[in-house]
């Protein structure tokens, strides 16, 4: 009896052994069919790392054999450190990038996937889009990127100092300076600035450049392959110039302090007029609430430029040429640029969607829906300038004006510099 009790143990037991190594095996079977993705971007701060943490849970719950892995880090050294992960040996799959010469880079170097054929396919999807977004990811007409927001840069003004001080908003760059003036002299800071971090330079370089050189100038120019274009046109140093009229009206010490800092001076009253980018608005309207306006860059008297043109540009979703599962990069990317999420980004972290009909009455204050009518009513929208021409470029413009603010450097000098990176980038092409 006791011979068939143990031989009865020992026989579940070596059961309950086979279960488990059974088990064990259909585990580790499952585990092989889940597919991780690394996802890289450039806010590791709220509200957009929340928005971004949930949309991934979200994403993975709707896609169980898909894992996200996501890395962000600030702006700036952003901008650093996707170039030096895309040429690594394992850079992230998904990955966030700046339109136009940031994004044609990556590109031109075979590091970015070519995304033309899943745009064509799935034109239910495709389709939503603002088609004009698509251009700035174009290069050699293929598409390289997905656009995932859209914006334009303009002055923000606090409606109560004005009214408190009788003015009107500008309709010239004379009347701009004349109102600065004013808000100086009744002990407000008249704009807000910060350029601590120079990409804030950039908008204003980019904004001034399209006010005072003609187009067709600023087309040759930025165009890193036209041998022509040199950036020796006046209206360059002009546009400078007109960059160092306002600097008695910004705070002190802008090469010390942030975008967030004027953002925050501005937010609380203390400085009456900002540069912001429209997708900001939502940052600032929950405190000025009625008290915010928005107003577009000024014509400049004797600017060569378009005065009715925008600064602004979409920002996308690209895929690394070296992703091992571009089906499933490429789902992941549709996901984060349906119009489902469109609206909602707007709503939450206040990005104006590329995605038609993603910006109404329901998620958006009127002031945002006034402020993209700005966007699409522009006769010439330009890219951020930081994006838009080759970065040697840019950081002989942003190093150079960096020092002009702080007196070592004149406008003049500041060029010299430029036009010496331009010769450089054309030989070394």
């Amino acid at each position: 009896m006791k011979k068939l009790l143990i031989l009865a143990i020992v026989s579940i037991l070596s059961l309950s052994i086979i279960a488990g190594c059974s088990s064990s095996k259909s585990s580790t079977a499952s585990e092989k069919d889940v597919v991780e993705l690394r996802f890289f971007h450039r806010w590791p701060n709220q509200p957009k790392k929340q928005y971004f943490e949930k949309a991934v849970k979200e994403f993975e719950e709707q896609h169980p054999t898909i894992k996200i892995k996501t890395e962000a880090v600030l702006n700036d050294s952003y901008k650093e450190k996707i170039r030096v992960v895309l040429g690594s040996s394992n850079p992230p799959d998904v990955f966030f990038s700046w339109s136009g010469e940031f994004a044609y880079n990556f590109a031109r170097s075979g590091q970015s996937l070519n995304l033309t054929d899943y745009v064509k396919e799935d034109a239910e999807w495709s389709n939503e889009f603002i088609q004009s977004q698509f251009k700035p990811f174009t290069l050699d007409g293929k598409i390289y990127g997905i656009p995932w927001s859209t914006d334009g840069k303009a002055f923000f003004y606090n409606k109560k100092i004005f009214d408190e001080l009788g003015l009107e908003v500008p309709k010239t760059w004379s009347d701009l300076l004349a109102a600065s003036d004013k808000i100086k002299k009744a002990g407000y800071t008249p704009i807000g600035f910060g350029s601590k971090a120079p990409w804030t330079i950039s908008h204003y370089i980019g904004s001034l450049n399209q006010l005072m050189v003609p187009q067709d100038v600023i087309n040759e120019d930025y165009d890193r392959k036209n041998a022509e274009g040199d950036f020796s046109h006046p209206g360059y140093v002009k546009a400078l110039e007109k960059f160092m009229e306002l600097e008695p009206y910004f705070n002190k010490g802008v090469n010390s302090v942030d975008h967030e800092y004027s953002r925050e001076l501005f937010k609380s009253g203390k400085a009456a007029i900002g540069f912001f980018q429209l997708a900001e608005i939502g940052l600032i309207e929950p405190t000025l609430k009625e008290n915010l306006g928005v107003f577009n860059i000024p014509g400049i008297e004797g600017g060569e430029g378009n005065p009715n043109s925008i600064t602004g540009a979409p920002e996308g979703i690209m895929i690394s040429s070296k992703t091992k599962h571009p089906k499933e990069a490429m789902e992941f990317v549709k996901f984060l640029t349906s119009k489902e999420k469109g609206i909602e980004q707007l709503a939450e972290v206040s990005e104006y969607s590329a995605v038609k009909g993603t910006t109404n009455e329901e998620n958006a204050s009127k002031l945002q829906q006034e402020a993209i009518d700005l966007i699409a009513n522009a006769e010439e929208t330009y890219l951020w300038f930081d994006t838009a021409v080759d970065i040697k470029i840019v950081d002989a413009y942003l190093n150079g004006t960096q020092q002009m603010l702080d007196g070592k450097k004149t406008p003049e000098q500041v060029m010299k510099d430029v036009q010496k990176a331009v010769k450089d980038v054309k030989s070394a092409q």
